[in-house]
């Protein structure tokens, strides 16, 4: 057998197991995500009911509003890791806005979605024209949020009868049927995707972040990106605080901060699939379902709450681990 006879098998075999391994890097994420559905459903019976399903979907509703919006900005090159207490922030203001100041439901909802987006702004300035990088700037801007909650409603939960219309956005169906928190967020969801798969802005924030200095040379105002990509980021968590407080039925201060480790680690799941080493929205939503089936799972199989969070760990290194040794994400 001649050379020539032998290489074309090799050729063969070397080129389909490119195409698995695309194809595993692809949607491996997605295959582990269906696999984690097999294995709770077969665990426990109720996993699989309609009613159990449909709560996963209610209960992840906030995390996907958040997390959609962290994912421009990470998208853009940067990271908010403010998007919790900017969460817990704009909760507590609804609540108030309703409870003392007596607004109606659509301003006392509008008030803290503008603060929530304002302080996305002060993010990209202190980026952008301070030039400190945003793991820095949003790390201390945390703290700031988490101390102007606390001096607006002085530490304490505000417990109140809200009205009807806002309780709506936890607890309504629409056309009876479906759950109004799973409309909301897959609807601000499709925003976000459209904004960064069909817009020229969206297009140029991706560019921002794939590679800043061409996208500059390319003539995209890389700055107006990163601003717009962190006030997005804050405006989904804005969003969220508000949707959590009409779940919790009350404005507690602490409420968002779980959402910052839980939104980080849908991203950097979703940054694994489908455009390995890319922040995208569709990526990330299979992250938060893997997130909200492993909560539920864990709690039907009557897991002790915090090996929840330990999982929840292990899940984010594990995730990020993975992309960082096959080269898709880099840090630094």
């Amino acid at each position: 057998m001649s050379t020539s006879d032998t290489d074309v098998p090799q050729a063969l075999a070397h080129a389909e197991g490119a195409r698995v391994a695309n194809f595993l890097a692809r949607y491996g994420t997605v295959l582990a995500a269906i696999a984690i559905f097999i294995a709770f459903s077969l665990a426990s019976n109720r996993f699989v009911s309609a009613a159990n399903l449909g709560n996963i979907l209610v209960q992840i509703s906030v995390l996907m509003v958040v997390s959609s919006g962290l994912t421009v900005a990470v998208a853009s090159g940067e990271f908010d890791l403010s998007v919790g207490e900017v969460a817990g922030l704009s909760g507590v203001l609804a609540a108030g806005m309703m409870v003392w100041a007596k607004l109606p439901v659509a301003l006392a909802i509008l008030v803290p979605v503008a603060g929530g987006t304002a302080i996305g702004l002060v993010n990209g300035f202190l980026v952008t024209r301070l030039r400190i990088p945003s793991l820095i700037a949003t790390l201390a801007m945390g703290p700031i949020a988490l101390g102007a909650n606390y001096a607006y409603d002085g530490g304490d939960s505000i417990y109140a009868t809200f009205p009807d219309s806002f309780y709506y956005i936890a607890t309504g169906r629409l056309f009876g049927v479906i759950p109004v928190p799973i409309v909301i967020a897959l609807a601000i969801v499709a925003v976000f995707y459209v904004l960064l798969n069909r817009t020229r802005t969206g297009r140029a924030i991706v560019a921002t972040g794939a590679n800043i200095q061409a996208a500059r040379l390319s003539g995209i105002a890389v700055d107006r990106c990163r601003v717009l990509a962190l006030a997005l980021s804050a405006f989904g968590a804005a969003m969220g605080g508000i949707m959590l407080t009409a779940r919790l039925g009350t404005g507690q201060p602490g409420a968002g901060e779980p959402y910052l480790l839980d939104s980080l680690t849908a991203v950097f799941l979703g940054m694994t699939a489908f455009k390995p080493g890319r922040a995208t929205v569709q990526g990330t939503l299979v992250g938060v379902v893997i997130i909200g089936m492993l909560d539920n799972g864990l709690n039907l199989l009557g897991a002790p709450f915090y090996l929840q969070n330990e999982v929840r760990g292990v899940v984010m290194i594990a995730a990020v681990s993975l992309a960082v040794l096959r080269g898709e994400i880099r840090f630094f």
